[in-house]
């Protein structure tokens, strides 16, 4: 049976209401609806119900990648886990893996990609402010996964300091000013990938692909719609996760190729 361990991050959950954090003994949870000592819930099975104080029900879980990404602190708008997840698969991120990212904003992608590389693999994040690589930093310690991440406080413009990564994400407004870096950037056979809030970006962008010789391209954006979970009255529900952005994603080819 798998239980909590002091030092692990934790999940409760009342009504729809969900709190993270990590174990402390010497630590409590303080709520509406009661406070709930996290020496009650270290060794505690994952799955239990505790009581507050108050004596209100909570639900005890080890959050899952989704979770995490939902309740990190932000300033700006996160790249939902609906579009990371495709960007994930479409980009091959797996353990051991070296990923660029270029605005790294509140560090929602920057979270999913060190949990995905794991220990061995590497992410680094390049981007202009400094408040943001702050909270980005803040976000990676509380989900213990700052050391797969190094960050680079530098406009992407000047260059990657790395070579030959295994794939390279923008989140920039006009991705197609840095293609020369990320082909530079990039093992040969690299994936590359972005992110676009409109139309007339994306067509920029494209544009910027076949000139700079990359192959493979797509364009796709993901729709999420949710059903009522009651089995009488199973339906989709009256709101979705609809149009959140454009997902580009393309590969460098050799010199001399066409595809």
């Amino acid at each position: 049976m798998k239980r909590a361990k002091e030092g692990q991050l934790g999940m409760l959950i009342y009504q729809e209401k969900k709190f993270i954090f990590r174990l402390d003994p010497m630590a409590e949870l303080q709520t509406h609806e009661g406070i709930i000592q996290h020496q009650n819930l270290i060794n505690l099975p994952w799955g239990s119900y505790v009581e507050s104080h108050l004596g209100k029900p909570f639900l005890f879980l080890e959050p899952t990648l989704r979770d995490i990404l939902l309740h990190i602190q932000r300033r700006s708008q996160i790249i939902f886990p609906k579009d990371i997840g495709y960007i994930l698969l479409r980009l091959s991120i797996g353990p051991g893996k070296t990923v660029i990212e270029a605005g790294t904003g509140s560090g929602a992608l920057t979270t999913a990609l060190a949990w995905v590389v794991g220990p061995t693999g590497k992410v680094f994040s390049y981007d202009k402010r400094l408040d943001m690589q702050e909270l980005s930093k803040k976000n990676l310690i509380r989900a213990g996964l700052d050391q797969q991440v190094e960050f680079r406080m530098k406009d992407l413009s000047e260059g990657c300091d790395e070579k030959d990564a295994d794939a390279l994400f923008l989140d920039l407004s006009e991705p197609q000013k840095y293609l020369d870096v990320v082909r530079k950037a990039l093992v040969n056979g690299g994936t590359f990938g972005a992110i676009l809030p409109t139309m007339n970006q994306v067509s920029a962008l494209l544009e910027g692909l076949q000139d700079q010789h990359f192959g493979m391209i797509e364009v796709c954006e993901i729709l999420l719609r949710f059903y009522k979970t009651v089995p009488q009255r199973l339906r989709p529900l009256d709101r979705m996760v609809a149009h959140t952005g454009y997902l580009i994603f393309a590969r460098p080819l050799m010199d001399g190729f066409e595809e």
